[in-house]
């Protein structure tokens, strides 16, 4: 009898057979990938670099010999890379590493993922179009404006070249479950819109489409899924919100999602002056992974509410609205 004692408790660990390895997965969009292909029936392993331990495993992209071996102990069908340089007026002014982790580090990846076959999905941007002209399909010919969106093109061709079934799926300004308000363009504005006792000036000149991590998160396993039962599932592609607002529209948003004055928040519509050029509309065409039947949007006053309600200052509030 104790053999099956034994078998039983084999069973009980059920480690699916589908294996995910996610690059970044300390970060906004790692975290929310991991969570969903854990959570639907994938084997998932994580890395990440300065905030790994204990949950993920810490791992240097730039280190080439890591990589190796990580892939090639874990043998992943999938990878998806979601480690980045993200802040544009950070690669600015460290251009090298930006384009180490951007570029050289994503080349190498899909090499080592073409040499066990895994499907490497790589994230990009659309900070990769100039926004004049939108919205933006996936054959239309980039031309990024900031050294961010030139890394992140650079890499998207070092991925291709390196890998021709790799896939780049493009997504614009994201906001989510983030562990610090400043982890997102969009959710480090609520301390602004809370301290109504002193104007904010707010950008009302850049068109976004803020998008939820978790809506990516769930492409990103459509897609590998796809993937896993049609080959031809590569190449381009394309995910993003499809609630056009400025800044300014975000903050009043939020503010009219938390019962919060927002008159205080004053709109600029000038061409901001300082910092890493941005585009005006680099509006996402998402109609080719729509027609896979891949895609979900989050309404972003629900989404937002739901990312911000632990940052908000006033816990009376907190209490009446969901007590």
């Amino acid at each position: 009898m104790p053999e099956m004692l034994v078998e039983t408790e084999q069973e009980d660990v059920h480690i699916p057979s589908r294996r995910v390895l996610i690059t970044g997965a300390t970060g906004l969009l790692g975290r929310a990938v991991f969570k969903e292909f854990n959570e639907n029936n994938w084997n998932a392993v994580g890395c990440g670099y300065r905030r790994a331990q204990p949950r993920f495993e810490q791992i240097n992209l730039l280190d080439s010999i890591a990589v190796h071996d990580i892939i090639h102990d874990f043998q992943p069908h999938v990878i998806v890379h979601c480690a980045a340089e993200r802040r544009p007026d950070v690669v600015e002014s460290q251009p090298d590493a930006a384009s180490q982790l951007n570029v050289a580090a994503s080349g190498n990846l899909a090499k080592e993922a073409a040499g066990v076959g895994a499907f490497l999905i790589y994230i990009s941007t659309d900070y990769v179009f100039d926004g004049t002209s939108p919205p933006y399909k996936e054959t239309d010919v980039p031309n990024p404006l900031n050294l961010y969106g030139k890394t992140k093109l650079e890499g998207e061709k070092a991925v291709l070249e390196n890998n021709e079934d790799a896939a780049v799926l493009r997504i614009p300004v994201l906001y989510g479950d983030v562990e610090r308000l400043e982890e997102s363009a969009v959710t480090v504005m609520f301390d602004k819109v809370q301290f109504s006792n002193k104007s904010a000036n707010m950008d009302h000149w850049q068109q976004r489409f803020p998008t939820n991590v978790k809506d990516v998160a769930t492409v990103c396993r459509q897609l590998a899924e796809k993937r896993m039962l049609d080959p031809s599932v590569k190449g381009t592609f394309h995910w993003s919100g499809n609630e056009q607002m400025t800044k300014y529209e975000m903050a009043c948003a939020i503010a009219d999602a938390f019962n919060l004055p927002s008159s205080h928040l004053r709109p600029i519509t000038d061409c901001p002056v300082v910092g890493a050029l941005r585009p005006r509309n680099a509006q996402l065409d998402c109609s080719k992974l729509e027609m896979l039947g891949i895609g979900q949007r989050t309404p972003f006053r629900a989404g937002i509410k739901e990312s911000l309600w632990p940052f908000l200052v006033d816990k009376r509030w907190r209490q009446t609205v969901f007590h």
